[in-house]
Formats: C-alpha cells, sequence, structure tokens
C-alpha cells in the first residue's frame, strides 16, 4: 500500500510543527487515500495552527481552465481562512502573507513534466522562506509517470521563464519532494527544507500501479492516462494545432481542420514507439478552432516503458509542418508573463530546436544534440532519490 506524504505526516505527526503557525500550498487533488483534503486533515492534527492557504495556477479549487488565467485572493468559505493566490498579481509569496506563518507545508501533486508550473511555485516560496525566515514542509507524492525515464533537453541560456525557471529536461523522472530538495540544493536556493517521504512507492510506478485516488491537478488533465502524454504533447500549445483543450481528452487528442490522417500517419511509420496513434476527429468548445470539426489524432499508450513522449511529439509536429507548411503557424505571445520570446522557444526551452524542427533535421540528431547535458543531469539527481 502506497502512502503518500499527507498520510505519513498522519501517522508520524512531528513535533516540530507543534505550537507553530503553519499555512498550506494545496487544491483539490491534495487529498489522502479517502479522498480527505490537506486543510482539514491539519486542522484536526494542529487544532488552531492553519492561518494560511496559498494556491498554484490554475486556483486553490482548480477552477481556472487556462493558461494566464489568475486566480484572486479570497477567503475559503468552509475554513474562513484566508487563501492567497500565487498565480496572480505575484507568482511569489509576499512578506505579509508569509507574515502569518512559521511554516509553509507544501502539498501538491506534480506531473513530473518541466513546464508544469506547480514545481516553480514551490521554488518560489522556498526562495522567499529562505528571506524571511521560515520553514517549508514538502509532503511527498508520486510522479504519475514514474521515476525512471527521463528525457528532453535541458532549459538553454536566456529561455529560462515560469515553465522552466531551471535547466532540467522535459521528463525530469523526479518525485515534487525530490525537485524541491534538487532545487534547494543543487540550485542554491538554501531555505529550511524538510521532505517527508512516501511509503511504499517504487521509481517504476505509474500513477495508475499505486492504487491512490486520482484527483485532477489542474482541469486538462483530468486522467493518468493524459499525464502519460503530457510530456510531450504539450509542445503543442505553442502552435495554433489543438491540443485538444475544450474537449473531454486534452493532450490525449490533437488537431487542426487542415490536417489530413492519411498524409501524416503513413510517412510516420514505425517511428513511434509504444502507443498507436488512432486517427479522430474532434469538435472543441472552447479555446483554439472552438466549434470547428479537427481531424488528428489520439494518443493511445500501449507500452509505457517503451514511449518516449517527448521524442514521439517532437516527431509529429515535424511532420505536420512538413505536410502543411503553408497552413501551420506557431503560436505568438504574450504565454506565461512573457511577452516577446516565442511560447514554443519557452516550452521547449530553446530556440535551436525550434529551428532545427522546422529545418528538418533529423530527430535522432537532434536528440543526440542533448545526451550530454541530460546525462549529467541524470547523475546530479541520482543524488537526490529518496526510493529505490
Amino acid at each position: 500500500m502506497i502512502l503518500t506524504g499527507l498520510e505519513h505526516l498522519v501517522q508520524n505527526p512531528p513535533r516540530s510543527l507543534e505550537g507553530k503557525k503553519l499555512g498550506l500550498l494545496a487544491n483539490p487533488a491534495s487529498v489522502d487515500s479517502r479522498f480527505t483534503h490537506a486543510a482539514d486533515i491539519v486542522q484536526r492534527l494542529f487544532p488552531g495552527q492553519l492561518t494560511a492557504l496559498f494556491s498554484p495556477q490554475h486556483g486553490f479549487y482548480a477552477e481556472k481552465q487556462d493558461n494566464m488565467i489568475e486566480s484572486d485572493h479570497g477567503i475559503d468559505p468552509g475554513s474562513g481562512i484566508p487563501v492567497f493566490s500565487l498565480y496572480s498579481s505575484t507568482r511569489k509569496p509576499l512578506k505579509e502573507m508569509l507574515d502569518r506563518i512559521d511554516v509553509l507545508l507544501v502539498d501538491l501533486q506534480d506531473v513530473g513534466t518541466r513546464v508544469y508550473t506547480f514545481i516553480y511555485t514551490i521554488s518560489y516560496c522556498m526562495e522567499a522562506a529562505a528571506a524571511y525566515g521560515k520553514e517549508v514542509v514538502v509532503l511527498d507524492r508520486p510522479n504519475p509517470v514514474g521515476g525512471i525515464q527521463v528525457e528532453g533537453n535541458l532549459v538553454s541560456e536566456g529561455h529560462t521563464s515560469f515553465v522552466g525557471r531551471f535547466p532540467i529536461p522535459m521528463r525530469h523522472g523526479l518525485t515534487v519532494g525530490e525537485v524541491a530538495s534538487l532545487f534547494n540544493d543543487h540550485f542554491g536556493i538554501g531555505c529550511h527544507l524538510t521532505v517527508v517521504p512516501m511509503k511504499g512507492w517504487k521509481r517504476k510506478m505509474l500513477f495508475s500501479d499505486t492504487g491512490l485516488p486520482y484527483v485532477p491537478p489542474s482541469p486538462n488533465l483530468p486522467t493518468p492516462a493524459s499525464t502519460l502524454v503530457y510530456p510531450g504533447q504539450v509542445i503543442f500549445e505553442g502552435t495554433t494545432i489543438s491540443e485538444g483543450r475544450g474537449t473531454t481528452q486534452p493532450f490525449e487528442l490533437c488537431g487542426a481542420p487542415y490536417i489530413r490522417h492519411d498524409r501524416l500517419l503513413h510517412p510516420l511509420g514505425s517511428t513511434i514507439r509504444g502507443a498507436v496513434l488512432r486517427p479522430v476527429c474532434f469538435q472543441p468548445t472552447s479555446g483554439k478552432w472552438q466549434n470547428q470539426v479537427c481531424q488528428g489524432f489520439q494518443i493511445h499508450v500501449t507500452h509505457p516503458e517503451l514511449f518516449s513522449p517527448y521524442r514521439t511529439s517532437l516527431v509529429l509536429l515535424q511532420q505536420i509542418i512538413r505536410r502543411y507548411r503553408a497552413d501551420f503557424q506557431w503560436k505568438q505571445p504574450p504565454y506565461e508573463y512573457e511577452y516577446k520570446k516565442m511560447p514554443i522557444d519557452l516550452i521547449l526551452g530553446s530556440r535551436e530546436i525550434r529551428d532545427r524542427i522546422t529545418d528538418m533535421d533529423d530527430i535522432e540528431a537532434i536528440e543526440a544534440s542533448w545526451q550530454e547535458p541530460l546525462l549529467a543531469f541524470i547523475e546530479t539527481s541520482k543524488g537526490f532519490h529518496l526510493y529505490d
């Protein structure tokens, strides 16, 4: 049986937290195996000590659908505790927010992908905690795409952003507690950090192997299947190709009105491993191509151990550009509070990769170009592994 950091905390409440004012960074996925929310659990364990709540992108209740849709500060109606949005006018806690607490508890479900902003919200919280003398306690949770496979280029100089603050690969292979420790120690944040580990989690596990209930960490990752493809399909956010937002299967679907299945599927041949691209038509109810019929694909992951989501989506992107150069377009700024750089360059963490994809360079050659720094990252990250 897998116990999350939250449940481990319940089993062994640290005496060091007694009598201290507590904050909690959380969202709807911050639940135990019986769906009890972390805020309720903390209030039960430490009566009267929870004095502030904090929320990441999409809001404390995960009600905001898209990027750059900010959440307001507010009051939690159930507890009357103030909620401070860290995806609003600020993405870093202000001193007056942290003045309310002594220790910040963090219970967020990450998805193992560089561009998912929750890990950077945590990094900003750690920076503020270091500046204002607060402690941070991260309650660890599974990486839903496993802790073995690591894939992709590292963010290059000049391309850091809120979807890539540090030079890590697209699929980083770390739990949220491990990546927080990496940021804190290797990248020098230097706050007073404690990670409450899970019990029973193995690096080879996908979320479906854990037996834990899946609550969407954000509105457009509704199922464990969507997290498996997200490390690749997220690149389509940097294009005018629909990544499936506005449908019931975001990121599993991608397409556009001008695409024809047969012109793409046959040339891809055996380049896609561990998954099947099933031709589909879909009509988004919001977002790109709203109310227009798109042709494209649903990605069905058949062998997760063979599937490389980032490589798969780069292959698919390049084939779309090759066949539909006159119709294809890159999304224009802004994207995640960057108003000049191209969104695709922020997502890829590199201008060079966009150019090489467009110039039809061989995907294997592009992958080879990032292997040395990727292997160095893998070796560094092993020093922060808490499991196996």
